[in-house]
């Protein structure tokens, strides 16, 4: 009987580990960086943390998730303090969690595993009951004489988790504005990408002067110059409206656009990007693309341009207002195709609304019906 509540309680000890293990760990996938920044929009300012304190909390709450999972697994003072701690930390999520299905409904996903296992809040609040009620029943089968051992060891070990993620992550300043081009020019290769001349902020006008002794200039009889002229084409197309993005991008509500919001450290983003220049270099109508990247790693700018195989106009923004923009109920890499400033498809996220290259390829190439 005593080897039976032994193995069941190793096996609780194992799974309710490796469930607190996974989770920090799913909190820093795809990029720490990238991570833990959709954790605190998502999660943390929507909570009311402040954009200077969340940064704080954000990582060390991922920290003492690492050494909750590390220190269930060892003896020291593991059912006087460890157990009622990691308890105490479901608890709090279950609150959280729940009071967020009664404002917001069962949406989206919760962040508890980040955007490695995407889990709505009703799915994460059940996963937390059902560890709490083992982690009572574990609290039970522990003997009442459980020895308390060193309590250096949980102090060690959870200020190494919590220093450590801050080591992986450090908190940065942030980033107004965009990267020094010639940070970007340096980091060129060999490889020419045909956009070059299309890397400059977007809200800076170059003006293209012909000289006065090219053929381009030479003036000719206004007869001919009549006659050459084709017939105007009349294009039924959606009437213009002013859209968020042309803020950033003055021309972004003329005519057909390609608006993506990225992250430079998302491996998703980067891909999309890949799939944008491809699907480019296949149709010469293809609508003009512009970026809108989040501030976080933005020093990758010049390595996520190398990987799309080509580069375009972008703005930098800030994390808040880059998940405003892109919506908070939105996961990155979000795709939007504009036309007057009207969003006639749109794509984010890794899920069931994931950007597919064809369905733009339809979207851009097909008549406008009102």
């Amino acid at each position: 009987m005593e080897n039976n509540k032994r193995t069941i309680a190793i096996v609780i000890r194992i799974l309710i580990a490796f469930l607190f293990l996974l989770s920090a760990v799913a909190k820093l996938y795809p990029s720490p960086y990238f991570a833990i920044s959709t954790f605190e929009v998502k999660q943390l300012y929507a909570m009311g943390f402040s954009e200077s304190f969340a940064p704080y909390f954000s990582r060390t709450l991922i920290g003492i998730e690492f050494a909750l999972g590390l220190l269930l697994l060892q003896p020291h003072y593991l059912k006087r303090l460890v157990i009622p701690a990691t308890i105490a930390m479901l608890v709090v999520f279950i609150a959280h969690l729940t009071i967020d299905t009664i404002s917001n409904g069962n949406s989206g996903s919760c962040g508890c595993f980040g955007e490695l296992l995407p889990m709505t809040p009703v799915e994460a609040i059940i996963k937390n009951v059902i560890s709490v009620v083992l982690l009572i029943w574990l609290y039970r089968l522990l003997p009442a004489d459980y020895k308390n051992r060193n309590i250096w060891v949980l102090t060690t070990v959870l200020f190494a988790c919590i220093l450590g993620v801050f080591m992986a992550a450090p908190i940065q300043p942030v980033q107004s504005g965009q990267p020094d081009l010639s940070e970007i020019q340096s980091a060129e290769t060999d490889t020419v990408f045909e956009d070059d001349i299309n890397i400059i902020p977007a809200d800076t006008a170059t003006t293209t002067t012909i000289p006065q002794d090219t053929p381009a200039a030479t003036t000719q009889p206004q007869e001919a110059a009549t006659a050459a002229t084709p017939a105007p084409v009349t294009v039924n197309e959606p009437a213009k409206v002013k859209s968020v993005y042309s803020q950033y991008f003055p021309n972004a509500d003329k005519g057909k656009k390609i608006i993506a919001l990225f992250a430079p450290g998302c491996e998703h983003c980067r891909d999309a990007a890949k799939e944008l220049t491809a699907l480019k270099a296949k149709n010469k109508d293809f609508p003009e693309l512009q970026i809108i990247f989040m501030d976080e790693e933005a020093n990758l700018i010049p390595d996520f341009f190398k990987y799309a195989g080509a580069k375009y106009p972008y703005k930098v923004l800030d994390i808040i207002t880059f998940w405003k923009v892109l919506g908070n109920d939105k996961d990155t890499p979000g795709i939007v195709y504009l036309w007057n400033g009207n969003i006639m498809k749109d794509w984010n996220g890794i899920n069931e609304k994931h950007f597919v290259a064809s369905e733009l390829e339809k979207a851009y190439k097909k008549p406008y019906t009102k």
